[in-house]
């Protein structure tokens, strides 16, 4: 079966200041820019706005199935102490973002539901800025200051989160601050937004940025005995798991292939072969 793509064109060296939203109807939309830092779509909304919510928040925001963004810069300029303001928002099923740079704080990347998948990206924020309950694959990604907050709610939603071969570190002004001061300026990989909040790192590489503990509480001992949170052989002074938090997991090697983007988001049936890196269980 062919399926018809709906190409918009991104004009080369182009800083598009503007909300951007992709309706339910609209699907198989591709935006096609020029590279990260050349095409640009900007805006500021956030939550310290009056009528503004973090959904509404979103600079870009999807919700036809079969989206696809490449080559392209999305970004919330809203600063830190504004609140929660969103750069990219995804309800797209079968979505396919590759070579794309999300830019913001708090709550940048919000891949909200439904299956996702990102490919040669790098999402830069600080706080709580790759959150949402989508089935989301993030492959050969950058992360920087990364921490997820995963919104899975019931046992049975198939959801998680899942970086497979990213690189996790900081900006050159985190990495000022953390240098000045590690025992104050911490990272962590995430924490538990909802009560059965599941992320897993896989043959990524972790700068020294993150902390020994790995994870963080949300609140109290919040999700602690529910949330599934998971390593596999990843590397890095910031990988170390001899001092990591006692609900955080050690992936086993039976289990780590359930994390392929083939069988967590079965992407063997809609993301290109060339695309997708071999299997989880082993190192690229």
């Amino acid at each position: 079966m062919t399926v018809r793509k709906e190409v918009c064109d991104i004009y080369k060296g182009r800083v598009y200041e503007e909300t951007v939203k992709v309706p339910l109807e609209k699907r198989n939309v591709v935006f096609l820019g020029d590279g990260m830092g050349k095409t640009v779509i900007t805006g500021s909304a956030n939550v310290g706005q009056p009528g503004v919510s973090t959904y509404t928040s979103a600079t870009v925001a999807v919700l036809g199935d079969g989206f696809m963004a490449k080559d392209l810069t999305i970004q919330n300029t809203a600063g830190p102490i504004t609140y929660q303001a969103v750069a990219f928002k995804s309800d797209s099923d079968l979505s396919i973002i590759e070579n794309c740079e999300f830019l913001g704080n708090q709550d940048t990347l919000y891949a909200h539901s439904l299956r996702q998948f990102y490919k040669s990206c790098h999402i830069q924020g600080n706080v709580d800025f790759i959150f949402g309950n989508s089935a989301a694959v993030f492959q050969d990604c950058g992360e920087s200051n990364a921490i997820t907050a995963h919104g899975r709610s019931d046992p049975a939603q198939a959801t998680g989160f899942v970086f497979h071969n990213c690189l996790i570190n900081g900006t050159d002004k985190y990495l000022a601050l953390y240098h000045s001061n590690p025992n104050v300026h911490k990272n962590f990989l995430g924490r538990p937004w909802r009560l059965y909040s599941r992320t897993v790192f896989i043959h990524s590489t972790m700068d020294a940025i993150v902390a020994p503990q790995g994870w963080l509480p949300w609140k109290e001992d919040f999700a602690l005995k529910t949330l599934y949170y998971g390593e596999f052989e990843n590397s890095g002074p910031g990988s170390d798991l001899s001092q990591r938090v006692p609900w955080s997991n050690k992936v086993p090697s039976e289990h780590v292939l359930a994390y392929s983007a083939q069988n967590f988001i079965q992407g063997n049936t809609w993301i290109p072969p060339s695309l997708l890196s071999s299997n989880v269980d082993k190192k690229n």
